[in-house]
């Protein structure tokens, strides 16, 4: 039998556009004869749009964002009537699609467990700290992982005690020095600073995004990437990592997604001895966040032989010319068959699942 697969994209995040292609991306990969695909649109407003079966892919993100003329509601997912001609209801598995906060945060994948539906990817702790920098660090620093120095400030701790907030960062990251919205992805409000006047704008940039914002220390460092895919006995991709085409600061929106100013290495070059130690940390770093499904675990490898673990992204890109799919292709595991293997995955951590015992 087809596996009634939902796919959840958009979201009221900042990163919408970037859902709508991974979900282009993955509807063109799927099998039509292995699953009956089923859209599910949440606009930029927040609103649910339930679709109707595919019947082939669709050709544009145009086509995915669908009118909101019948909106529909979350729980509509649980008793939504996927076949009308058997008469089954309930889709079999959810694969959310959605980057950023409402969606990689945990708020959806919460939603989802009350509602008892499989999906794929990280769980509720792992999606909301893989979501939150500052939490992410600090589970980080207490499984003993190495990073930069970081220190962080919400909005009225910032606002009310300015000079001394400056002070603090240039006692413990110094110049440079990156801003980041604590909760969100894609480079989207980050900024370096070199100066205390480029930090207090780049702040104010930042705050547009977030009420709390994490700045850390800039070092020189080559960025190397790991997929990890898994759920108690997770495994590691080869490593990629990204390659400046010119000289710009750092890895931001427009390197990532308009000027195509970054190229991917993969496999990436580097020792045998460097691959086992940050593969080794990529597996703990998911551990340490009970992470399921996958993750992107991204590092600095500094010229003298330091290594930092920069984040792990818990829904990293996805479409096929993404690092994460282009790892595991160079793994072996192509595009098409590394999602239904999360599926599987998923299905897999469901039925674990619901051996819990709940009452007494």
């Amino acid at each position: 039998m087809k596996t009634k697969l939902g796919l959840l994209y958009g979201g009221k995040s900042a990163e919408h556009d970037v859902s709508l292609q991974t979900a282009l991306a993955v509807i063109k990969a799927l099998d039509l004869a292995k699953f009956d695909i089923y859209p599910i649109y949440i606009t930029k407003e927040g609103s649910w749009v339930n679709g109707p079966k595919l019947t082939e892919p669709a050709k544009s993100v145009e086509e995915l964002a669908l009118s909101s003329d019948k909106l529909s509601s979350p729980l509509s997912l649980q008793a939504h009537l996927t076949d009308e001609d058997s008469g089954s209801t309930g889709y079999d598995v959810i694969f959310p699609l959605l980057h950023g906060p409402n969606g990689e945060d945990g708020t959806v994948q919460g939603m989802l467990e009350l509602l008892n539906l499989p999906y794929v990817g990280n769980g509720v702790l792992a999606s909301s700290a893989g979501m939150d920098k500052v939490i992410m660090k600090n589970i980080f620093a207490q499984a003993g992982l190495p990073q930069v120095n970081y220190t962080w400030f919400i909005r009225s701790e910032w606002e009310n005690n300015m000079e001394t907030s400056i002070q603090k960062v240039e006692e413990v990251c110094g110049y440079p020095c990156f801003v980041k919205p604590a909760n969100l992805g894609s480079s989207v409000g980050v900024s370096k600073c070199n100066t205390p006047d480029e930090l207090k704008k780049a702040v104010a940039e930042a705050f547009q995004f977030d009420r709390k914002i994490i700045i850390e220390e800039g070092v020189i460092a080559r960025e190397v990437e790991f997929g990890v895919i898994g759920n108690d006995t997770p495994s590691c991709s080869v490593a990629g990592e990204i390659i400046p085409k010119t000289d710009f600061d750092f890895y931001d929106y427009s390197a990532k997604y308009v000027d195509g100013n970054s190229a991917m290495a993969i496999p990436a070059e580097i020792e045998e001895s460097e691959y086992k130690a940050l593969s080794k940390m990529a597996i703990t770093a998911f551990k340490s966040l009970d992470c399921s499904g996958l993750v992107r675990a991204d590092f600095f490898l500094t010229k003298d032989g330091k290594v930092y673990i920069n984040e792990v992204n818990t829904m990293p890109g996805f479409t096929p010319f993404s690092m994460f799919p282009l790892l595991w292709k160079h793994t072996g595991l192509e595009y098409p068959q590394l999602i239904e293997e999360l599926v599987k995955l998923a299905l897999e951590r469901y039925e674990e699942k619901q051996q819990i015992k709940y009452t007494v």
